[in-house]
């Protein structure tokens, strides 16, 4: 058996690439939508990819299940439990519906879907038993139930599908699929997770790649409960301080559910000179995404421009400043070749972000302007409407800025009334070190905000003698 993990950093999230040697054939698990990894890894090993398949509808990222049928002939296999609210729509039509206990069989392996409801009421785990070595599973794919030292949040339809109060039935659902479908395995079966270290989808995940059953049975922070049958303190614990959901989680929800669309291939992204940017600048035709960092931004940048600074985190902030249910405009990146701007394309299209159009090489030639910024030792000299702290709720609790308000930058495009009017003064917006703070800064000024950057953002401020953070 060929067992291979494919984890992507921007969203710390795992798809899994299984193949049967003897027969030559392989599944993929939880795909994204840039395939070239898959196929490489096809080739490498002289395998076809017959069967591709999703543990879950996922609200962080955009499926590659539709993309990956598409390009290859691949058969489609999705759940079809956790009731009428849960079923993939027509679109996956021809595709395998699944029920609790469906084998998929390549040569030598099996892959058996386990319904473990929790994280969402149609979630599917899958045991993987290599026939050639054991009659018995040696790995689950546990997608979002458990993680490395963590579980998967219940709480997420709430928090961005517009559902109420879910997260408590979710939580019990979480209990009794750990009771009757993880503990229940041998404590060798290793814990192949969807997502690692960074990831939204819980509170807690570790940086390890993998875990066993045994490993979390006795030492993570849910099993105790569980020797104990303490259901209302399982529920309790797991609920708590889970971090904010970005809320463009709740469109990938959807478009999971619906099909995401086929993308196919893509055409060749256009080389923009200065001139022909700046024409398309004037009439507000594209978008320009700096993808420098904020140290760089702040020196000058195109008005009105979105910051996206690197490529390794480029589809989760690109989540935060672009929404393209409402925004139709395409993307134009600042990119040192035609192959680095390819990759951030790769990165934008995880999330459904299908409109990077062209990239330019340099900002000569452009006009440009800086920011506004303000340091720490100042603060108080700045008349504003709002001091805005755009780190994690989890974060601000733990000390923040005198008088701030706090609204991550993952939510604020999604949450403008929560906002001063554009006309009642500045903004002065804030993160940890400066980087977050950037990209929603840029996301605000593109709004029409007024929005002053605090230099070096909380760590800067905590830094100037005499400064105490509230807590």
């Amino acid at each position: 058996m060929l067992l291979e993990r494919i984890y992507d950093e921007d969203l710390a999230q795992a798809s899994y690439f299984i193949g049967c040697q003897a027969k030559g054939e392989a599944i993929v698990v939880d795909p994204r939508r840039d395939l070239d990894v898959y196929l490489q890894i096809a080739a490498k090993n002289g395998m076809t990819i017959t069967a591709v398949t999703e543990t879950h509808i996922h609200a962080d990222y955009l499926s590659g299940t539709r993309e990956l049928a598409a390009a290859t002939g691949a058969k489609m296999y999705v759940s079809d439990e956790g009731g009428p609210d849960w079923t993939y729509s027509d679109v996956f039509d021809g595709a395998v519906r699944m029920k609790h206990g469906h084998e998929i069989v390549l040569g030598n392996i099996t892959v058996k879907a386990v319904h473990t409801p929790g994280h969402t009421p149609e979630h599917m785990s899958f045991l993987i038993t290599d026939g050639a070595q054991s009659s018995e599973p040696g790995f689950m794919l546990t997608g979002d139930f458990v993680f490395v030292g963590d579980l998967g949040r219940p709480d997420l339809l709430d928090e961005t599908a517009g559902f109420v109060d879910t997260r408590f039935g979710g939580a019990r659902d979480l209990f009794a699929s750990l009771r009757d479908h993880f503990l229940t395995l041998p404590d060798y079966v290793q814990v192949l997770p969807a997502h690692g270290s960074g990831s939204a989808c819980g509170k807690a995940l570790g940086a390890i790649a993998a875990s066993t059953v045994g490993y979390e049975r006795n030492f993570s922070w849910w099993g105790k409960y569980l020797k104990g049958n303490d259901e209302q303190g399982f529920v309790d614990e797991l609920l708590s301080g889970q971090p904010d959901a970005h809320a463009y989680f709740g469109r990938m929800k959807v478009q999971n559910k619906v099909g995401p669309a086929v993308l196919g291939e893509q055409a060749e992204l256009v080389e923009y000179s200065a001139e022909q940017l700046s024409e398309e600048l004037a009439t507000d035709r594209v978008i320009f995404v700096d993808t420098r960092h904020n140290s760089e931004v702040h020196q000058g940048t195109v008005a009105r421009s979105l910051n996206i600074p690197g490529v390794a985190k480029a589809a989760s902030y690109g989540g935060w400043v672009y929404n393209p249910e409402v925004e139709d405009r395409p993307l134009v990146l600042l990119a040192e070749s035609l192959e680095a701007a390819e990759d951030y394309r790769d990165h934008l299209v995880r999330v459904g972000i299908d409109s990077a159009q062209g990239y330019i090489v340099s900002l000569d030639g452009l006009e440009l302007v800086a920011p506004k910024t303000v340091a720490p030792a100042e603060l108080d000299g700045v008349e504003r409407a709002l001091l805005l702290d755009v780190r994690n709720k989890t974060e601000y609790a733990e000390g923040h800025l005198p008088g701030a308000e706090q609204l991550s930058g993952g939510r604020l495009l999604w949450n403008l009334d929560q906002l001063p009017a554009k006309d009642a003064g500045t903004i002065v917006t804030y993160c940890q070190s400066g980087v977050r703070n950037a990209v929603a800064a840029s996301a605000l000024r593109r709004e029409g905000y007024d929005v002053v950057e605090l230099e070096g953002s909380y760590l800067a401020w905590l830094a100037v003698p005499g400064n105490e953070p509230v807590i």
